[in-house]
């Protein structure tokens, strides 16, 4: 085992991998990566299985050295990253020499980046996961984002070098999106004409409130029939729910895992990545599909990931 020394720990930066499904009955929301499409290139890159820990930081990147040589990529939103102040190339696999500092700055380009490490960033388990639960402090680094000073494990280093880099035909397919495709809620047909065409008839901004539990949006109000009531029930991720002010939220990875809004709509599979990139004051809009070309989306994403066209040697 090796260790990277967090020599400054960004704005908000945790232990993520591809969460934890499967317990919403027990109210543990999956958790995970915001990008996950990120954290999967990434891995791969690096020689690692998909679904290993990596670091993602939000809007504002940290500064890590490592204590042992390591092999790396820094995947998503663009940081500007550097290595020992000389420029580094995203997307890309990258030798780390013993006491060389990676370093990330602020945003240029969508909310969270992606460092994964040959090996991954080894932490204990919870429920099968290493992702952090911000909110109710389980999972990750001590159930936390880190702190400057933290020492953070990385596993054994599991094949040799083999320089890789993501296409840029893959990169471009893959570019988060701003207008988000959305399918019918369970709920939708409570909303009258009018307000499922206010939905995807209108641009929304993205709230300073937004977090990992939800996406708040900012724009014209979407009404509900007065009389409606509903019972709290589960609720999916992606799920946009209509609380009685009209601004509609977006139930992301660290959701509530029942709610008692009605949900207008849900934010296809295939375009969950892009949640992910949203930053505050961002402009969305929403498109809607059919369940079925939604699922020939995500089966046409899957098919990407998983081709030998993804990544150049």
């Amino acid at each position: 085992m090796s260790t990277l020394l967090v020599e400054a720990p960004g704005l908000f930066t945790t232990v993520q991998d591809l969460g934890r499904d499967g317990f919403g009955p027990m109210g543990v929301s999956a958790s995970g990566a915001a990008d996950a499409v990120s954290l999967r290139i990434g891995n791969r890159l690096v020689g690692n299985p998909e679904g290993a820990a990596a670091l993602e930081m939000t809007l504002v990147g940290g500064a890590f050295t490592f204590e042992r040589a390591a092999v790396i990529a820094a995947t998503g939103a663009d940081f500007g990253p550097s290595l020992d102040g000389v420029a580094m190339p995203m997307w890309t696999s990258i030798e780390i020499r013993e006491g060389e500092t990676v370093r990330f700055g602020h945003s240029r380009s969508g909310a969270r980046a992606y460092l994964c490490v040959q090996g991954g960033i080894a932490v204990e388990p919870f429920l099968g996961s290493a992702s952090t639960h911000v909110l109710s402090g389980l999972g990750g680094f001590e159930g936390r984002a880190l702190r400057k000073g933290d020492r953070v494990e990385v596993g054994a280093a599991n094949s040799l070098f083999r320089k890789s880099a993501l296409s840029p035909k893959a990169l471009e397919s893959l570019e988060p999106r701003k207008v988000i495709r959305v399918t019918d809620g369970p709920q939708s047909d409570w909303f009258a004409e009018s307000s499922r065409k206010t939905l995807c008839g209108n641009a929304f901004r993205t709230s300073e409130q937004s977090n990992r539990m939800g996406i708040r949006l900012e724009g014209p109000p979407i009404p509900l029939e007065a009389s409606r009531e509903m019972i709290t029930e589960g609720v999916s991720l992606g799920a946009i729910q209509v609380p009685p002010s009209g601004q509609p939220i977006i139930l992301f990875v660290e959701q509530q895992t029942t709610g008692g809004y009605p949900k207008i709509a849900n934010v296809i599979s295939a375009d969950l990545h892009s949640l992910g990139q949203l930053r505050p004051r961002d402009e969305i809009r929403f498109e809607r599909i059919e369940m079925s070309e939604a699922r020939a989306l995500l089966i046409q994403q899957e098919a990407l990931l998983a081709s030998k066209e993804l990544i150049q040697e």
